[in-house]
């Protein structure tokens, strides 16, 4: 056990400064919002933005100050069991979908938590241990994470009211259109895939282990506003040989017709909800905000596949294209620049949307997920769930990674989730 005490003569290390800066963006990010909107929880899924800034702080209270600062006392006994997330080895918690009951702690409450955790690490830091260095290291990405959810649960919350107010006013989206698909042919083989290096990885990217690929093509782009509206123009929501069975049954129990956010506006013009507000489709973005079942469902009637996800990361890691493009689709508030694909690259794999893969998010061979309650970070969500790779416009610039897994359940449809086609090698 460390004290959170300055050693004589030390010097404040890069990690505290990154610290300090991703601190600040969490907060950056709710300029323009309220107490109100802080405090809404629109569906089970989505969580109030007041109570992620409180559940990354009470990540570096419990994991953190507790067991490695010997002088520090925990800001409020009660906020151990209000914002815990699902850490069942780290005591009960308030149940998620009921997270926006919580009138109390208040935001400014909230604030002054992040504050007093704010100075008591801010001194650990000055000497950390590399034990320390380990858990802050794992605390910022996993606040970049929430940041990505802060983005992604208050649009759904501004979605959800009759006002449908927009989250970056002052945004301005430019006028693109999206190149041609092209084929890029990768040969098969037997290849390595899995985090490798010295930065920093999640437990599930790891170990870096050997895959059989067969000879396989991926398209130049992801598949834009444009090319899906031309799948739904052709029926494909009522053609129940386009689906699988679980998504059909999800089909006619949702009545789902489009993609989340659009809507039919004035003369029947197809409309889409995006922080910046109610503003017309862009067809040459790419389509988010697309379940699983939607994004198979589509490549079976573009006669095509989704990737499986070894083969997306050895794509990206081979091709020269993969510096983070961003905000393609939507608010500018994380990448203020966007990129086009003119089809004759590999192009938008990071920084746009999320894109689906066929594959089952599930442990590579030797797999260990880490010692203790962090185990629970990823692990035991390896069932039922599908990777998607690559990143989204409301993803942190340094997130990402070729070999990053995200994943989600195959009717989730709020994330900054598309697609790119695959297919086999003709």
């Amino acid at each position: 056990m460390s004290d959170e005490s300055p050693k004589p003569g030390s010097t404040p290390s890069p990690l505290r400064d990154r610290y300090q800066s991703t601190r600040r963006q969490s907060l950056a990010l709710t300029d323009g919002l309220g107490p109100e909107d802080m405090t809404v929880q629109s569906m089970a899924d989505t969580s109030p933005t007041k109570w992620h800034l409180a559940h990354v702080t009470w990540f570096f209270e419990r994991f953190v100050l507790v067991p490695h600062a010997k002088s520090y006392r925990v800001f409020d006994d009660a906020y151990d069991y209000l914002f815990n997330s699902y850490y069942y080895t780290a005591g009960d918690m308030h149940s998620r979908p009921r997270r926006g009951l919580l009138s109390r702690p208040t935001v400014d409450d909230v604030r002054r938590y992040r504050a007093h955790v704010d100075e008591h690490l801010g001194r650990l830091l000055e000497a950390p241990s590399a034990e320390v260095e380990f858990l802050v290291t794992l605390g910022l990405h996993h606040e970049q994470q929430h940041q990505e959810l802060m983005l992604t649960d208050i649009k759904h919350v501004f979605r959800e009211s009759p006002m449908k107010p927009a989250y970056d006013e002052g945004r301005t989206r430019r006028e693109r259109r999206p190149g041609p698909v092209a084929w890029h042919g990768f040969p098969g083989g037997i290849v390595e895939t899995g985090f490798v290096g010295d930065g920093f990885s999640y437990d599930n990217e790891t170990p870096r282990h050997r895959v059989l690929l067969e000879d396989f093509e991926l398209a130049s782009r992801p598949v834009s506003n444009g090319d899906y509206l031309e799948f739904v123009r052709d029926g494909a929501y009522r053609r129940s040989e386009l689906w699988l069975s679980a998504a059909w049954a999800t089909i006619l129990a949702e009545g789902w017709s489009r993609p989340f956010y659009w809507q039919t506006g004035p003369e029947e013009t197809t409309l889409e909800f995006t922080l910046g507000g109610l503003e017309a489709l862009d067809l040459a973005a790419p389509v988010s905000h697309l379940s699983y079942f939607e994004a198979d469902a589509y490549a079976r009637w573009a006669g095509a596949r989704l990737p499986r996800e070894a083969e997306w990361e050895f794509a990206a890691s081979e091709t020269t294209g993969t510096e983070v493009t961003g905000n393609f689709v939507d608010s500018g508030v994380l990448h203020p620049e966007g990129a086009e694909s003119h089809g004759d690259d590999l192009g938008q794999l990071f920084g746009d949307v999320w894109e689906w893969t066929a594959s089952p998010y599930s442990p590579y061979p030797g797999f260990a997920p880490l010692g203790g309650s962090l185990g629970e970070y990823n692990g035991k969500f390896m069932c039922s769930q599908m990777v998607l790779r690559g990143g989204s416009c409301v993803s942190p610039r340094d997130h990402l990674r070729a070999t990053y897994r995200n994943f989600f359940y195959p009717t989730d449809r709020w994330q900054f989730s598309g697609l790119r086609l695959a297919r086999d090698a003709r």
